[in-house]
């Protein structure tokens, strides 16, 4: 008979699964392709006390991945919410910070961007650099996670969020702020997984309270996007909306073309330069 889990962490092809009685199962998948996330609902099969094989991954209710042109990086499942922490120093990337919210527009999750360590003197270019996220909706959030992580609490009640940010950002000390047993959990992760031989983490879940769960990823550097097409980015750019279908050409690419709809809402100053300037980027142009 096939048990139940909940995958907790991911270490390369080995995962923890969480059963509803609390117990932690290490488990493998089934064949040599994994297709596995944090955050995952499995079945599995017992092949010794505290281990196991994946036999099957429930239907997900979200997946957030990045993508190139040969591979998918799973990074989350089923999570509700997407927090991308940026920082005043170092200073972060802007396309990278644009990458992430398209890859949580498309999953349909909660967003909010936290600008931590906003107590140092460079605050006040990290604000100016978020201003366009602010003025079309985004959901802002700043704190230092050094002084004071209380200000977070709310917006994790009731979500299975997931924290993502570029390396630097400050990402170990607010998790290690918000769940002061991160560090001691980690390891006893790897006591289970044979004293550290499997190191390279992929996603950790933490418990916060009854109702909120929070997933950890290694810092990222880079966010693919090649599952998106051209339309779903444009979409996924709050601010064109209004303006799709405007433009001359059905197929504009909203970088050349005349009378394009999207780049005069751009020189009226109602859509960033910079926004745009991504777009293009991104979309490849």
């Amino acid at each position: 008979m096939n048990l139940t889990g909940r995958i907790i962490a991911a270490y390369g092809r080995h995962y923890l699964a969480e059963t509803p009685e609390g117990e932690i199962i290490e488990c493998v998948p089934r064949g040599k392709k994994s297709e596995i996330a944090c955050g995952d609902n499995i079945e599995f099969q017992r092949t010794g006390t505290d281990q196991g094989v994946v036999e099957r991954i429930s239907p997900r209710s979200s997946l957030l991945y990045r993508s190139d042109a040969y591979k998918q990086k799973l990074i989350a499942a089923n999570v509700t919410q997407l927090i991308i922490v940026v920082a005043s120093e170092p200073s972060f990337n802007d396309e990278l910070l644009a990458r992430c919210l398209l890859a949580g527009h498309e999953q349909y999750l909660d967003m909010l961007i936290v600008l931590n360590k906003s107590d140092l003197p460079q605050v006040a270019a990290a604000r100016a650099q978020l201003a366009p996220y602010a003025k079309i909706g985004y959901r802002m959030l700043e704190l230092s996670a050094k002084q004071n992580v209380e200000p977070l609490l709310p917006f994790l009640q009731g979500h299975i969020s997931v924290l993502v940010g570029q390396s630097g950002m400050g990402k170990s000390t607010l998790i290690n702020a918000l769940i002061p047993e991160a560090q001691a959990a980690t390891r006893e992760i790897s006591t289970v997984l044979d004293s550290g031989k499997h190191t390279t983490t992929h996603a950790r879940l933490y418990h916060l309270n009854k109702d909120s769960d929070l997933i950890d990823c290694p810092g990222v550097q880079l966010f693919g996007l090649h599952h998106l097409d051209f339309a779903t980015l444009e979409r996924n750019f709050p601010e064109f909306l209004p303006y799709l279908g405007e433009c001359r050409f059905a197929n504009c690419s909203h970088s050349h073309e005349p009378d394009c709809a999207i780049r005069k809402a751009t020189d009226a100053g109602i859509i960033d330069k910079r926004r745009l300037e991504l777009f293009q980027q991104i979309a490849g142009h």
